[in-house]
């Protein structure tokens, strides 16, 4: 039975992810980085396809989990009729070697165990040539990887599953521990486990100490700190907007795709976050990604890139995978890395500018580049792009990538204004006006009273919501008031904010989908600015009650099924969580949101 996407939790090591089930299943990971192929890939299949599942043999009573303090350090305690039992899950970020570790330790009783590994390679294609190693151990080899496996009990084989049944005590421990290596190297070291978990709570407890929100939402914004710590690739600082592919928007759906990427979307608003919270090492990572991605000619600018800054990001299917709940395609690499966003280019001045703001050291080239980006969006700001939301439909005018267009050159000529930088501000500031004036013409349909999805459209759009956040017009404009109440009345289900009507937006997909948390967000900070702060209240109050039992969040809700869905964990959405509670911080200060200005 497939799980539910909130029934998961993620460990990781800062250069990859695992998705762990309630029923202590691994059934996501792919090494060594992110965006390698998974070899564990149950999540978009079944058990076949690969995972690695340790828990009671017999009926399970109760399972209960929770993360170690504040870490990354997951704790699943099951409850039989015999005893109980806790399974610590964790992947050490510190060290050469890559590794997965897990220790099942007995509380009460004694419980008799079973380990299933089903290690499959290529995203479930491939099973590897697998030898025993040491005493208790396996290597499995397929291709470049290797996979080396070493355990406190015996394991045998059934069926091309790797097996173990075993009785633990109360006061017993027994440790697995999986290790990644490239095949053409010497096997990976040993692994002191119960060494390597003080370790490893070292390391998080004392990122998490450096945290200086101290607001009464400390808890969800630390949890969602951590987990885009957890989805940060520490070699390069790029941070992948989910641990996922291809989990769906609409279950059974179509609309899956590939979010193992950085998006220069996410770049303002996760370079706040990391500064307001303390995170400057983060931050300053994330600001250098984004300057090495983008470097190169203008015209070449994408709105993704790969963790490494790696620009060719194909698109292809899996077709032996039937997908998480037979949502097909299984989509590896994403076609959108070749669309034109002109948001992009708002995103990308906009984190400089507040890299600046922050006080962040000045990168040498960061000037010219956005110099360069500006003129190169003149020639291109006045075509129709794919939007925010990348629809795979035709090119449209839409008002949001206008806005942020008009965000670019306003934040490029405030740069300039306040740290005495060189530029042509005259032109920008006329070319500034002259944008402001036809998005406010073209984009604004008086006999609604509200700005539209698109230029001479019809259709509202959650997009709209950044409007008065990202400083384009007073929160209390009667044109900005009006939005917000359309929205209210056209895309607002349950209480959550859908990101445009899908069936009556030509996206290029069947319609249907959930609410984009992200915009509920939005809808809340904007009742914020419009001092409606209950409201803000209660609507902040519901997002944080469907964070699963661990604090996650997807990238979408399911209002009809009260479901969380789309790729899981989402950056974005643990973005936004934090923007948000900063944001109702700073309203019972008077202050104004952060990216404002």
């Amino acid at each position: 039975m497939t799980q539910r996407i909130e029934d998961y939790a993620l460990i990781g090591d800062c250069e990859t992810g695992a998705l762990i089930g309630r029923d202590g299943s691994i059934d996501w990971l792919c090494w060594p980085r992110f965006d390698s192929g998974a070899c564990f890939a149950a999540l978009l299949g079944n058990p076949e396809h690969g995972r690695w599942r340790i828990a009671p043999a017999g009926e399970i009573v109760r399972a209960e989990r929770r993360y170690r303090g504040d870490s990354m350090i997951l704790e699943t305690t099951f409850v039989t009729v015999s005893g109980s039992v806790t399974v610590i899950d964790f992947m050490p970020p510190v060290g050469t070697q890559s590794e997965l570790v897990r220790t099942v330790v007995g509380v009460r009783g004694e419980v008799a165990m079973r380990v299933e590994l089903i290690l499959r390679f290529g995203y479930g294609a491939l099973v590897p040539w697998v030898t025993r190693y040491g005493t208790n151990g396996l290597r499995a080899i397929a291709g470049p990887d290797m996979v080396v496996l070493t355990a406190d009990v015996p394991l045998h084989g059934e069926n091309l599953t790797s097996v173990a049944d075993f009785t633990i005590r109360q006061g017993e421990s027994r440790s697995f521990t999986l290790s990644w290596r490239p095949s053409h190297k010497p096997p990976p070291d040993p692994v002191d486990a119960a060494a390597a978990l003080r370790e490893t709570e070292e390391y998080w407890t004392e990122w998490s100490s450096q945290c200086r929100y101290d607001g009464e939402f400390r808890e969800p914004v630390l949890r969602s700190l951590l987990t885009l710590k957890a989805l940060t690739y520490g070699p390069t600082g790029g941070i992948v907007a989910a641990a996922t592919t291809s989990l769906p928007e609409e279950l059974g759906g179509v609309r899956n795709w590939d979010y193992r990427m950085c998006w220069l979307r996410d770049a303002t608003l996760t370079l706040v976050a990391l500064m307001d919270a303390g995170y400057y090492d983060e931050a300053l990572a994330w600001r250098d990604w984004l300057l090495r991605a983008v470097a190169g000619s203008p015209d070449q600018l994408q709105i993704m890139y790969g963790l490494g800054g790696e620009r060719r990001l194909l698109e292809w299917e899996a077709p032996w995978l039937p997908g998480y709940a037979g949502s097909r395609p299984v989509r590896i690499g994403n076609a959108a890395h070749g669309q034109l966003q002109l948001d992009v280019f708002g995103e990308v001045i906009d984190a400089l500018h507040q890299a600046r703001k922050g006080k962040m050291p000045e990168s040498e080239d960061a000037w010219h580049l956005e110099i360069a980006l500006i003129k190169h969006l003149e020639s291109v700001c006045r075509q129709p792009d794919h939007g925010i939301w990348e629809v795979r439909g035709h090119p449209q005018h839409f008002t949001h990538s206008k806005v942020m267009a008009w965000v670019a050159l306003d934040r490029a000529i405030k740069s300039a204004e306040q740290h005495r930088l060189d530029g042509p501000l005259a032109h920008w500031s006329s070319l500034r006006a002259a944008m402001h004036d036809e998005i406010c013409s073209r984009g604004f349909d008086p006999a609604v009273g509200s700005f539209m999805q698109s230029y001479g459209s019809t259709q509202v759009d959650a997009s709209l919501l950044l409007m008065p956040l990202v400083g384009f017009l007073p929160a209390d404009d009667p044109r900005i008031t009006g939005t917000v109440r359309c929205i209210e009345q056209r895309l607002l289900v349950d209480g959550f904010v859908m990101r445009y009507d899908s069936k009556l937006t030509d996206d290029g997909l069947p319609p249907g989908e959930g609410a984009f948390l992200a915009c509920t967000f939005w809808l809340i900070d904007n009742y914020l600015l419009q001092g409606r702060h209950a409201e803000a209240r209660r609507l902040f109050d519901r997002l944080l009650a469907i964070r699963n039992d661990v604090g996650l969040l997807a990238e979408e809700y399911h209002p009809a099924f009260g479901r969380q869905i789309g790729n899981f964990p989402q950056a974005f959405s643990h973005v936004a969580l934090v923007s948000t509670a900063y944001n109702i911080q700073r309203s019972e200060r008077r202050a104004a949101p952060r990216r404002s200005d």
